[in-house]
Parts: structure tokens; C-alpha cells; sequence
């Protein structure tokens, strides 16, 4: 299910920012007509939604790291008992 995820997201993550080029075209050439002020607003969303699936796929592999540590550990944990 998390490769699912993960894959996906990467996919959705690298998709939103061709939009988000364009957009910030758009509001430089309609700065302060009400296109660029929607497309001003358009554009905050979609940096949030950016930046919380940015920060998600940067962190990945030290989740995966750090979860992989544990498992390990509480095998060797779960061995050290059964003797």
C-alpha cells in the first residue's frame, strides 16, 4: 500500500508543477486585473499542496530508514529473548 502511495504521489507531485509554471506566468503577464488575482489564489493553493508533498518525498528515506532500523532491532531483540 505505501509503494502504491508513495508512487503515486511522486507521479501527482511532478504533474502539479508543469500547471504551476504556467501560473505563475499567468499572474506576472495579469497582475492586478481579476484573472491574476484568482489565478494569485490558485497559485498559494497549489504551492501548499507543493510543498507538503515535497517535504513528504524529501523525508521518505529517512522513514524508511529509521523503520527498517527498528524492525531490525526488534528482531534481534525477539532472537536475544528465544535463547
Amino acid at each position: 500500500m505505501t509503494k502504491f502511495l508513495n508512487k503515486y504521489l511522486r507521479k501527482f507531485h511532478r504533474w502539479l508543477a508543469l500547471p504551476f509554471i504556467a501560473l505563475i506566468i499567468i499572474v506576472l503577464v495579469a497582475r492586478g486585473t481579476p484573472v491574476g488575482d484568482v489565478a494569485q489564489r490558485m497559485q498559494q493553493v497549489m504551492m501548499l499542496i507543493l510543498a507538503i508533498s515535497g517535504a513528504y518525498l524529501f523525508l521518505l528515506p529517512y522513514l524508511t530508514k529509521w523503520q527498517r532500523q527498528r524492525r531490525r532491532t526488534s528482531k534481534n531483540k525477539a532472537v536475544a529473548n528465544q535463547r
